[in-house]
């Protein structure tokens, strides 16, 4: 979040697929495709604040989609006195990991209060179909685009951030369609995003590609109830991070890539919430109990909750011995899925967007020859930091491909003081080919007392050709706390050069906060 890669040709985008049906197609408004957005310019018959299916030629069937923007997190971001809540915030329920501040309490009773205007706007809409006389034709699809806004909900895998609300209403006259025994009950099937477009076409009687991911959950090409669902988090804005996470109907299984990165990494946007600064304040001057301390700390490889007995996932089952069979059954599920799904987070972002030269990432990673098994070993052995492990790691380093070295070097920045042994190979590695390579072994070497060549290689890929590399590189400084007056003169420079034009490009974002961090610590 964001990305701009090339989507494959060969892989369509749904509303194409409803407009060769003959529906008239309305987006009202969202455009985050996460893809490049030229390859969306003709995907809607109306795209905008006014496109309505009420401007389609007359009798013509309609897919219409309505954002609703009034819950979205910027709302949490807006000063509102407390005069003007209608919840209250001293009597608001407040989840475990979150201290009692009272700009928490505050932001979450700003938030009940936007969701209750958030079902007004939707009634009205509702109202709107039943005036222009199509509700009785009209199948409504309602769900929210992540889980909460408030901090360790989006842009997180826990139940908070990607759990969201469901309802689904089918007028009696497509009964056939209904998923349940009759109008009210829950359904209780796991859906995911990615089952929403094959669920489209099956419904409208549109075979399903082989390239959707997704199951249908209703029409003739409904499948059988999926055992899990699957979830994933990389770089967000401008920090990075690499996760995954399997949930079944009982357990969510996270497996931490990055664990060395605290789930609280400084995210301009999320800082905008006066919630998410005083939970920081209140860890800083040591007010937080365990479970409220976990957000600021290292994350641990792999988590494992009970989400029916605990809800908000803050009792790591990983070193239960009583579940072992189900964290070995939820790590193989995770493993599967990352082999079957071509996934390309492994390979750093920016050696990804190098070896595919603005070609789709499906397509390069189907048609090359690169050795994607031994990448996924490498990830899985660096991101547990084992001693037993440093061999491999060193060798890894020596590999022929780039993202077997960058976790290579990943390993031995796990290990910390017991990479000694290997600091002549992260030397070596600070002249590698793949700039992520030369971050995590500069990383490494910093925290190993080699300050000083650190330093330099992180200054120098400041001025790097490509804005991920220098978002990265810029991570690292901040995470390694470095105030080197020559890194701060090229990152000021940076900012002078690209921040006014380019300010929401990942790299100008962490430069900006780097500079505020600065001049607030002189």
């Amino acid at each position: 979040m964001r990305s701009y890669n090339a989507k494959s040709n060969q892989v369509k985008l749904y509303p194409e697929f409803l407009k060769e049906a003959g529906y008239y197609c309305t987006n009202n408004k969202k455009t985050d495709y996460n893809i490049d957005k030229r390859q969306t310019q003709d995907l809607w018959d109306e795209q905008g604040h006014t496109a309505h299916y009420q401007n389609r030629p007359a009798g013509q069937p309609f897919f219409a989609i309505f954002n609703i923007g009034i819950s979205h997190e910027v709302t949490v971001h807006r000063e509102v006195p407390k005069s003007q809540l209608r919840h209250q915030p001293e009597n608001v329920p407040l989840p475990p990991y979150h201290p009692a501040t009272p700009e928490i309490k505050h932001d979450w009773a700003k938030y009940y209060d936007r969701v209750e205007d958030m079902d007004t706007q939707v009634g009205n809409i509702l109202f709107e179909l039943e005036n222009s006389g199509e509700a009785d034709n009209t199948i409504v699809f309602y769900y929210s685009d992540h889980g909460g806004v408030l901090g360790r909900s989006k842009r997180f895998v826990y139940e908070t951030g990607t759990r969201v609300p469901f309802i689904l209403h089918v007028p009696e006259k497509f009964k056939h369609l209904f998923p349940a025994d009759k109008p009210g009950d829950a359904v209780d099937r796991l859906i995911s995003f990615v089952d929403l477009a094959p669920t489209l076409l099956s419904m409208v009687d549109i075979p399903i590609p082989d390239f959707m991911q997704g199951k249908a959950f209703l029409g003739k090409q409904k499948t059988s109830d999926p055992e899990y669902v699957y979830m994933f988090s990389d770089r967000m804005d401008e920090r990075y991070d690499l996760v995954r996470a399997v949930r079944d109907k009982k357990y969510r299984y996270i497996r931490n890539y990055m664990p060395y990165r605290p789930n609280g990494q400084h995210l301009n946007y999320l800082w905008n919430a006066a919630s998410v600064r005083s939970w920081e304040k209140a860890y800083l001057n040591g007010e937080c109990d365990e479970k409220q301390s976990a957000f600021w700390k290292e994350k641990p490889v792999e988590e494992l909750y009970d989400t029916e007995n605990d809800p908000w996932e803050v009792n790591n089952l990983v070193y239960d011995p009583a579940y072992k069979n189900v964290l070995d059954r939820m790590r193989e599920a995770n493993k599967a899925w990352i082999s079957n799904n071509y996934d390309t987070g492994f390979i750093p972002e920016s050696d990804l967007l190098r070896r595919t030269a603005g070609k789709a990432p499906y397509d390069v990673i189907r048609n090359n020859d690169w050795d994607l098994d031994t990448i996924r070993l490498a990830a899985l052995k660096a991101s547990c930091g084992r001693g037993s492990y440093r061999k491999d790691y060193r060798n890894f380093l020596k590999h022929p491909d780039s993202a077997v070295r960058y976790w290579g070097a990943t390993g031995l920045l796990m290990l910390k003081d017991g990479a000694k042994p290997a600091i002549h190979d992260l030397e070596k590695a600070l002249k590698d080919s793949s700039a992520a390579v030369r971050i995590v072994a500069a990383e490494a070497l910093y925290g190993l007392g080699n300050v000083k060549v650190s330093i330099v290689t992180l200054h120098n890929l400041i001025s790097h050709e490509q804005p991920e590399v220098r978002c990265r590189a810029m991570n690292t400084i901040d995470c390694l706390g470095i105030t080197d007056p020559n890194i701060q003169l090229a990152v000021q420079q940076l900012l002078i050069n690209d921040g006014e034009e380019n300010h929401k490009r990942v790299d100008v974002r962490i430069a900006r906060w780097l500079n505020e961090k600065w001049s607030r610590e002189e």
